[in-house]
């Protein structure tokens, strides 16, 4: 039986198979990217819900693996070398879960590279961009009087949208024929902006037809359609 105990993190959330990859994770756009990569592995994981609004991620315990505290982390009881790894950030955790599996990230360097290079404009522009604009137009930053904020927002959404829409053209998914993490990072922030931020009609989606096809394609996953509610939310 796998031993977890020297995880501080355990003591919160127990883990029932602690032979399984621990996720402790919500729901949100950066949380199941990584749920969503579980599913279409095909792993074995257990997932807990870190809940923001008894400030789960501020206790000690979740700060012993996430020292930002932010969502998500893994914990994988057979890491590198058979020996227990923790990991914060999700772009590295999709990154280390495709090194793992050999799926769902191109053997050719070149190629591999590639697909690294986009998963950081989903985590250096789309993700930080979008959850901006979600603040300023439906949370609370709509009571500003002074709309310059939401506007710089929607403007750079529109044109990092613009950015992805060209790379789509003519492709099935962001790196063509083969489906990655860079999809996984990105279409569920797309799907969020349209949904949740309800912000379609200010950045103008429709005009953004490949992006509009990809993301239908993504959201009619089986795998994706599951991770998308993992953990559930109490």
């Amino acid at each position: 039986m796998t031993n977890l105990s020297a995880f501080p993190i355990t003591q919160k959330w127990p883990a029932q198979h602690p032979e399984r990859i621990q996720l402790y994770s919500l729901p949100t756009p950066n949380g199941v990217k990584v749920s969503i990569m579980l599913e279409e592995t095909g792993l074995l994981y257990e997932p807990h819900l870190v809940n923001f609004g008894s400030n789960d991620q501020m206790t000690p315990e979740f700060l012993s693996l996430s020292p930002n505290n932010k969502i998500p982390v893994i914990l994988d009881p057979n890491g590198p070398g058979g020996k227990p790894l923790a990991l914060f950030e999700s772009g590295a955790i999709l990154i280390y879960l495709a090194e793992k599996t050999g799926q769902f990230m191109p053997k050719d360097a070149a190629a591999r590279y590639e697909t690294i290079q986009w998963l950081m404009f989903q985590m250096g522009g789309i993700g930080p961009m979008f959850g901006q604009l979600g603040f300023f137009h439906k949370f609370a930053g709509k009571d500003y009087e002074d709309k310059r904020p939401r506007d710089r927002y929607v403007a750079e959404s529109k044109r990092l949208l613009g950015v992805l829409n060209q790379r789509l053209e003519g492709r099935s998914w962001i790196m063509g024929d083969d489906y990655t993490i860079a999809d996984m990072a990105t279409f569920g922030w797309v799907r969020n902006l349209i949904g949740f931020y309800e912000a379609g009609d200010l950045v103008k989606f429709e005009d953004f037809q490949h992006v509009k096809r990809v993301l239908e394609a993504f959201v009619a996953r089986p795998a994706v359609v599951k991770g998308l509610n993992v953990p559930q939310r109490a």
